[in-house]
């Protein structure tokens, strides 16, 4: 009676010979691998151009490194002709035509001040001292304050966006640089955030102003321009302080300290804005009077889910006081598109762009030609979405013309005459090329002036990534990705496949579309045995605004339906892929949908490692919450946040989930994280956590650390094997 189960357990190891015996990695396993993150291959690509600079005498310079050089060296380049000359072999006929070094920041006023912003004409530079703007006159250092009534919670230029916050001030100078434009602003009556420090004696309490969804007081803004030419005045502009919103961003800072979606007039008599609904439902474009603070409202836009995201440029409209017109961009039909209003009465006059597929930028303006050049996507259905090109076309919507031919993503930088341009165009898996094309007719080539040199990389054993294109959750909607597989890859064999997510919505897994050596770690990690996949789902921008609102208030879903249905289409595609072994990982919003993943879809991904997840987006900043899942309203007992939160499925997990956070993290607290380990531990799973006693968002100095810890989760948990113990990754240098 007892011989028939012995039988069973000796006859169990027989079967199991057919599949892949655990084995061991190695420390020289794991140095292979680190071969392949971008401190290591970046170096070996050369002949990519940097630095494109347009002279005033209308000349070009640009940098270039070739193989085994110390540093990029300098090439001038003669539009008319393409004719180059490298400056290291003829300094003579390349004198004056460096360009101009950056401006050194300014100096600060006294020891520890804040940061400043120069004037255009460099002669002055803004600054916050005690919750007022100040100026300082570059060249005496004389200092004149331009606001007295700012205090605590109630400053000038305040840069706090929650999220995000710094002592550099937030203003946008005028061109002639007499006046800034900037505001007061109000956080009195804002909840507090706060973390506690980890070290030897009494912790470090770090409190600022982080408001919440469904708080009944945020950030507000009132709009003021402060004269700095004469006798300091503050100029308040006519109206109700607007919302803590923009169209372009999660906070009204933009690039450089400026302020998001203002524009002045060209001779600073006129300040052109938006104001943003806290809803980011509606937005108004406005035109001030500097002199006055009179404000008048042109147009106003409406929309059922969202007004623009953080992923638009930040300069797609442009006020053209000459012609009294106004170029201004929409989604009102679903993609976005360029049209003219006249600035006076804010009619509308005509759409410029038309049809399928987006403006993605602005390059130039031609008011006497009237002609507008912009990068576009998806207007030829033949090519990858999310390539841009450069068009150009006239003002009254005629005359549209492709520049940039070659089907590949375009990043391209204009001649300030507008009559040539340069382009560099490349794919995942092209390496770049730049060219010099007429800005004018058709784009005529005028000469190629530099092809990426990739041998010393394919010497090495690199591989470019594999575009791939599966079908949604609908199954009909194309979705896009990129597949990183062993370059040793045996088609014979099955390998795990993990999922890198980043499910928007303002962006995508992907990230650009041109040519980069190493993407993270997706290549190092596919050399331990994995394929590793990159996919854009449907709620990622860069296609229609219905793709884009794909799951407006129902953020929990993380495009994840459209990650499963891509993943098995592959695995049905590719036999070596694995699907019964499936992982994912993130950060921040890649950690919210990786815990989103293992709860919700238990039965599909096996083992997750979730990074700084905003897990319930009623603990993290107000306007990422309320602009992609709406207001926060009560449904009796709970609200319209509640099932979206990671930590309400919890219970669900059946498979290994590695949660990991930084304690110091100041965009996303780590309580989100909490949350869910509380939720775990209440439902008896088991789980494991690392929290990083120093960390902020980006964990910084821990970095490789939690890229080791890692790799050899998904080496143990997904592979069955034994990673290598206490890898040193990134220290010592590998050979």
């Amino acid at each position: 009676m007892h011989l028939r189960p012995t039988l069973l357990l000796l006859a169990a190891p027989a079967g199991a010979a057919f599949a892949q015996a655990p084995r061991a990695l190695t420390a020289d396993d794991y140095a292979r691998a680190e071969r392949f993150l971008a401190q290591r291959v970046t170096p070996l690509v050369s002949g990519v151009v940097s630095q494109p600079t347009w002279l005033p005498d209308g000349r070009l310079t640009y940098r270039v490194r070739a193989a085994n050089a110390a540093a990029p060296g300098l090439v001038l380049v003669d539009p008319r002709t393409g004719a180059k000359v490298d400056c290291a072999a003829d300094a003579a006929r390349c004198a004056g035509a460096t360009p101009p070094a950056p401006a050194p920041p300014a100096r600060a006023p006294r020891r520890g001040a804040a940061p400043e912003t120069r004037s255009p004409d460099g002669r002055k530079a803004a600054f916050i001292r005690d919750h007022n703007v100040w100026v300082r006159d570059v060249a005496s250092g004389a200092e004149t304050q331009l606001t007295t009534d700012g205090v605590k919670e109630f400053g000038y230029a305040t840069d706090n966006a929650g999220w995000t916050h710094s002592d550099r001030a937030i203003l946008t100078w005028s061109p002639d640089s007499k006046r800034i434009a900037t505001f007061q602003h109000d956080g009195r009556g804002v909840r507090d955030m706060h973390l506690v420090s980890t070290n030897v004696g009494a912790p470090r309490l770090e409190s600022w102003k982080y408001p919440l969804p469904g708080d009944s007081v945020i950030f507000r803004i009132s709009r003021v321009v402060l004269n700095v030419e004469g006798e300091p005045k503050v100029v308040r502009l006519k109206m109700d302080p607007d919302q803590h919103r923009s169209t372009v961003s999660d906070h009204i800072a933009c690039s450089g300290g400026t302020i998001c979606d203002v524009q002045w007039y060209p001779d600073g008599s006129k300040l052109a804005f938006v104001s943003s609904s806290r809803d980011h439902k509606r937005a108004w474009v406005r035109v001030a009077d500097a002199a006055t603070g009179d404000v008048r409202t042109l147009f106003d836009e409406t929309s059922r889910t969202q007004i623009g995201d953080a992923s638009l440029d930040e300069e797609l409209w442009k006020v053209m006081p000459a012609s009294n017109e106004l170029l201004w961009w929409s989604q009102r039909d679903g993609w976005v598109h360029l049209y003219l209003y006249d600035l006076a009465s804010g009619r509308l006059k005509n759409r410029i762009t038309a049809g399928d597929g987006n403006v993605a930028s602005i390059v130039r303006v031609d008011e006497k030609a009237r002609q507008v050049w912009f990068m576009g996507q998806g207007k030829d259905a033949a090519r990858d979405p999310y390539f841009q090109h450069l068009y150009r076309i006239g003002f009254d919507g005629k005359g549209q013309t492709l520049l940039t031919p070659e089907d590949a993503h375009h990043t391209v930088s204009m001649s300030p005459d507008g009559r040539h341009f340069v382009d560099t165009y490349s794919t995942p898996a092209t390496p770049p090329t730049t060219v010099l094309r007429e800005a004018t007719g058709a784009g005529r080539l005028v000469a190629t002036l530099e092809k990426a040199d990739v041998s010393r990389l394919a010497q090495a054993g690199w591989k470019a990534p594999t575009p791939i294109r599966m079908k949604a959750r609908d199954g009909k909607t194309d979705i896009y990705g990129l597949m990183y597989t062993p370059t040793t890859l045996d088609s014979t064999r099955k390998y795990p496949i993990i999922n890198h997510i980043y499910p928007g919505p303002q962006s995508g897994s992907v990230g650009t579309r041109a040519f980069v050596p190493a993407r993270g770690d997706n290549q190092a990690v596919a050399e331990l045995g994995f394929v590793v996949v990159e996919i854009d789902g449907m709620g990622t921008p860069g296609r229609s605004k219905a793709f884009h609102d794909a799951y407006y208030g129902r953020m929990g879903d993380n495009t994840l339906p459209d990650q499963v249905a891509g993943m098995r289409e592959l695995a049905q595609r590719y036999r070596f892929i694995d699907i019964d072994k499936a992982g994912i990982w993130g950060h921040s919003g890649g950690g919210f949908a990786t815990a989103a993943a293992m709860f919700r879809h238990p039965e599909f991904f096996k083992v997750g490692i979730s990074e700084s997840g905003n897990h319930d987006n009623r603990n993290y900043e107000d306007d990422w919450g309320e602009r992609y899942q709406g207001l926060l309203t009560k449904q009796g007992n709970t609200d319209n946040y509640a099932d979206e939160a990671n930590q309400t499925h919890a219970g669900k997990l059946q498979g290994k989930l590695f949660l990991i956070h930084g304690e110091m993290d100041d965009n996303v607290p780590p309580y989100n994280t909490q949350l869910v380990v509380d939720a775990l531990m209440k439902a008896g799973k088991d789980f494991d956590l690392l929290m990083l006693p120093h960390a902020r968002h980006g964990y910084g100095a821990d970095g490789a650390y939690v890229m080791r810890r890692r790799w050899d989760y998904f080496v143990k948990n997904l592979q069955g094997n034994e990673p290598p113990k206490e890898y040193p990754l990134g220290r010592p240098a590998v050979p």
